[in-house]
């Protein structure tokens, strides 16, 4: 890596890898975007083009390709945590060198899966809250009005050029207590968004006392696994963001995808019952999502 650009890989340029490869090729850096061979070929020739308030409308030129055949300085891990064990095949670790690996993907344990992938010390856990989503191979549409990244390693020419192309970073000492920052907020939204078929707005106000049940439940689950949260932390978080806003499980479910139920709410159930903590209220969210009678898309 030279002191003005960077080689980054984008494993799976969705809405999240989407936005975040756009912003550094429109900063100057060599982005090589790693998908299936129809998505890789629109990329080759239409690059990425992003719709946001934010950072505003733009289309950039990007490298894809179906699999990593150089090394880069940095890897995104993008994808969703269902499709990762098949993803990973596009970045043989022989490739990876000493690149730097940062997966952002919902749940806690995929960190450990893919520290047995690469060479340990090279994969930094990192955390994101942004709504993004793809709407068509190298469409992305930003919605919220943050694009939030934590990273647990001091990476300080990464972040350095994250920050100069527009996303928020934010540098953590305590990778679990991060990691369950971010899952105290995102199991309860996607649960309960995806269970009642409804945005933030609808949850915080109609559905308000089963998400103070949860969140009594969850908050609980992440101090018990090292986190400082507590349920009124995150619930200022839910009473401030956008009304209309809607989790990722909620827009897979809503499309006929498959869920991160395990990866997310499995994720809390298997902690919760390491720490001996009862948590019904998830359960019974868990156990209702695992339905197919619920879980299929409106017709």
């Amino acid at each position: 890596m030279t002191s003005t650009t960077m080689t980054v890989a984008i494993l799976g340029p969705g809405g999240v890898g989407g936005l975040i490869g756009a912003l550094l090729a429109r900063d100057g850096h060599r982005v090589i975007c790693l998908a299936g061979e129809e998505t890789a070929a629109v990329l080759r020739r239409d690059g990425l083009s992003v719709r946001s308030e934010r950072y505003g409308d733009f289309a950039t030129p990007v490298e894809a390709d179906t699999v990593l055949r150089e090394p880069a300085d940095v890897t995104f891990v993008t994808v969703k945590q269902t499709s990762l064990a098949a993803a990973l095949d596009r970045v043989p670790p022989q490739v990876v060198g000493d690149g730097v690996v940062i997966p952002l993907l919902n749940g806690i344990d995929h960190v450990a899966a893919l520290r047995r992938e690469y060479p340990a010390a090279r994969v930094v856990a990192g955390t994101i809250r942004v709504e993004a989503a793809r709407t068509s191979p190298g469409h992305i549409t930003h919605t919220s009005p943050f694009n939030a990244l934590d990273l647990a390693a001091p990476l300080d020419g990464i972040v350095s050029h994250l920050r100069r192309a527009g996303v928020d970073v934010n540098l953590r000492t305590d990778e679990s207590g991060m990691l369950w920052d971010k899952l105290s907020f995102l199991a309860p939204f996607a649960l309960l968004t995806t269970r009642h078929r409804a945005p933030v707005g609808v949850i915080r106000g109609e559905r308000r006392s089963e998400l103070l049940a949860v969140l009594d439940e969850i908050t609980a689950v992440a101090r018990a696994a090292g986190a400082p949260v507590t349920a009124e932390s995150v619930l200022s978080f839910f009473d401030r963001v956008p009304a209309t806003m809607k989790s990722s499980m909620q827009r897979d479910a809503e499309n006929g995808r498959p869920i991160e139920l395990d990866a997310i709410g499995g994720a809390v159930l298997r902690a919760a019952a390491a720490h001996g903590i009862d948590a019904p209220a998830t359960a019974r969210l868990v156990a209702e999502l695992d339905s197919p009678a619920v879980a299929e898309p409106r017709p």
